[in-house]
């Protein structure tokens, strides 16, 4: 019987043809995810990892014709289509479950040393949808920094692919924009966007407005205060469900008073208290759902889970940003295995961090088989 995981990847196109298919392409990738998700972090390391591990591998594979050298795997995974892998990835996360209901957090992170001089190709972003309650990668969207594409591009063409019925999809500010609401919208989504100087004019009756005492007293509110080593942080939220006083004519740039389905205002005030000094930032936000003060806090500190639970796992227990890959599609492939491992650790012992769990797989082929059976 095919696991969830090669009925999924099955239909790939393999990009090797005659003698190349030495290797089974479905056991090439099943060993680079394994060793991925136990602490490999190269084609070099997938290659040594097998000789090594190869009783485990023997257990579940056939290895016709042995394990895969490291040239093979750099070969795969150059030459691999990454829109192809990518779809591939998406089938893979059916069967790991839905997102969970909640806010799905989007943003860019760009993979620093993928840029490749001699080829004139400019480093890798990758836009990744980011599911906050249960931790999953949901999608992401590649394309060349500078290269005529851009991260809204990137962000939207993720978005069509999203099923978005019940999310709170959440972005920075950059996203704020009126055909990301709408598309979001179109696609069964409410959004929660950052409100910044991209749009001055709504901007500034924003602030206004939440600088009227008299405005705000009857406003709803939240508070919440974290308190760590010494920093103390208090948090308080407002939230204007009132919005007529918005509705008017265009302003001089031709920008639309309230995008598309917009039903409240935000504003949060963040006030940290550490080592005798005080800082006050406020954020303002817009979103199509008539949230409460408390669920607006939540939803707005739930948007920080990506940065956290995703691109600062990828960098510090991944290594992403020292990763070396830059050669064709080899960069963005990588990135998309990166994330396959990430998704399966998740789902696996929530009590332990991402960091022990590859240890321990790499340590112990029991615990790797205990994590490994996300993929059945």
């Amino acid at each position: 019987m095919q696991s969830w995981f090669e009925k999924a990847f099955d239909a790939l196109p393999d990009p090797r043809t005659g003698n190349a298919k030495r290797h089974d392409l479905l056991e090439i990738l099943t060993i680079a995810l394994t060793a991925t998700v136990c602490g490999a972090e190269s084609c070099a390391d997938f290659a040594d990892f097998a000789v090594d591990r190869e009783g485990l591998f023997r257990s579940f594979l056939r290895l016709e014709n042995g394990v895969p050298s490291h040239d093979t795997f750099s070969r795969i995974f150059r030459l691999l289509d990454p829109v192809a892998f990518a779809a591939c990835f998406g089938r893979f996360l059916e069967g790991l479950g839905t997102a969970g209901a909640g806010v799905i957090a989007i943003d860019g992170k760009t993979l620093r040393r993928s840029f490749d001089d001699a080829a004139r190709s400019n480093p890798l972003a990758v836009v990744t949808a980011f599911a906050s309650a249960t931790r999953l990668v949901v999608g992401q969207h590649s394309y060349r920094v500078a290269e005529g594409d851009s991260e809204i591009l990137a962000a939207r063409a993720l978005l069509e692919c999203l099923d978005l019925q019940g999310h709170l999809v959440t972005a920075d500010a950059i996203h704020c924009q009126e055909e990301t609401a709408r598309l979001i919208r179109e696609r069964g989504g409410d959004y929660l966007l950052r409100l910044k100087g991209n749009h001055p004019a709504l901007l500034a009756m924003v602030e206004e407005y939440f600088t009227d005492p008299e405005l705000c007293a009857g406003l709803a509110s939240a508070t919440t205060t974290d308190a760590d080593h010494g920093r103390i942080e208090t948090r308080r939220a407002w939230v204007c469900h009132e919005l007529d006083w918005l509705r008017g004519p265009k302003s001089a740039s031709s920008e639309p008073v309230l995008p598309p389905g917009m039903a409240c205002l935000g504003l949060i005030e963040a006030k940290v208290e550490h080592r005798g000094k005080t800082t006050v930032t406020r954020h303002y936000h817009i979103a199509s759902r008539a949230l409460s003060a408390a669920d607006y806090l939540a939803a707005a500190r739930a948007h920080w889970s990506i940065e956290n639970g995703l691109h600062w796992v990828l960098d510090v227990v991944f290594d992403e940003d020292r990763a070396r890959n830059r050669k064709e599609h080899g960069p963005e492939n990588l990135a998309t295995l990166r994330k396959l491992a990430l998704n399966i650790l998740n789902r696996a012992r929530r009590d332990i961090s991402v960091r022990r769990k590859r240890k321990r797989s790499g340590w112990s082929d029991d615990f790797a088989r205990s994590i490994l059976g996300q993929m059945r």
